[in-house]
């Protein structure tokens, strides 16, 4: 087998994911003009003509659907491009893009032209035994969704009988659908994932899977009986263990009487000392000068300047 290229593999990935966009838009936009023309059927009373269109309708949403994930995986691969160039076999992260572009390219190629050699150099990377199982699917590694949307199978009837009622809905058209299309599955159809959705609008994945409650009760549905009750609660357990000493009570009067100070002789309030262990602050100095032990001599300081000015 040849040798791998990786530079034509990256090129064709590229021109792949354009041409899937393009493809999506036109055919999103040929659907648009398609329901147009069955709402005019059904006001017509022509209603098996209606259900061939939206049957095909159905399955031209269905590969829009499928082309958005194979330009998804495109898009993936060349992100991780050098890790797919580095090792010599498919990373886990890659086996489902890689499986699934190589199972689709001959339902695409057709449409898309490059997806033929993206498939080549995906298998000569990996090996023909590993492009072989990637078109079984026998490693069942292809992304479901697409094999779906990219099946043969006819739409079901709930789901054709869904679109003609939104159909008409839309163009303000009488119809009644049929109600024994919806009793023949065993689950009723979900329109909001079906039906089309404007391009600003993104796309729903499935509905997750419901969820019966705890098992163990017989009857698969949630019965709060069958829980654990909590343990009983008490008081010495209980957090915090010591609230730490009560605070005094609280005092309603709206004008408390203020806190007596001493009083000292130059009439500056003085604080109460604090108790022993406390902290001990400085008295607060008074305004009255403080006299000194002995009076002054004014006699005895004249003579000293008498002196003083003789020595000069």
């Amino acid at each position: 087998m040849p040798a791998f290229k990786k530079d034509k593999l990256r090129s064709n990935l590229r021109l792949a994911m354009s041409r899937f966009k393009l493809l999506e838009k036109k055919k999103t936009e040929q659907a648009m003009k398609a329901r147009k023309e069955i709402a005019d059927y059904i006001k017509a009373d022509r209603i098996e003509r209606a259900r061939i269109r939206v049957e095909h309708i159905v399955r031209e949403d269905y590969m829009v659907e499928a082309y958005e994930v194979l330009e998804t995986y495109c898009d993936l691969i060349l992100a991780r491009f050098s890790l797919l160039d580095t090792m010599e076999y498919c990373e886990e992260s890659l086996l489902t893009p890689v499986s699934t572009l190589i199972w689709a390219e001959p339902r695409v190629s057709a449409d898309v032209q490059e997806m033929k050699e993206v498939s080549l150099q995906l298998s000569k990377k990996f090996g023909k035994k590993f492009a072989e199982m990637a078109i079984t699917n026998q490693s069942e590694q292809v992304n479901p969704k697409v094999m779906h949307r990219m099946g043969l199978n006819i739409p079901p009837r709930r789901l054709v009988e869904s679109y003609m009622k939104e159909i008409a809905k839309n163009y303000n058209v009488d119809y009644e659908p049929d109600e024994s299309a919806f009793l023949d599955e065993d689950e009723p159809v979900n329109e909001k994932d079906f039906l089309p959705r404007p391009d600003d609008e993104p796309r729903s994945g499935p509905n997750p899977p419901y969820n019966p409650g705890p098992p163990g009760n017989g009857s698969g549905l949630y019965n709060p009986q069958n829980l654990p009750h909590p343990p009983s609660h008490n008081p010495q357990n209980a957090y915090p263990p010591n609230p730490g000493p009560s605070l005094p009570p609280y005092s309603s009067n709206p004008n408390p009487e203020p806190l007596p100070y001493p009083q000292q002789p130059g009439g500056m309030p003085q604080p109460q000392q604090q108790e022993q262990g406390g902290f001990d602050f400085p008295a607060v100095p008074t305004m009255n000068p403080v006299a000194n032990d002995r009076d002054l001599d004014y006699d005895d300081l004249a003579e000293r300047f008498k002196r003083l000015k003789e020595k000069k």
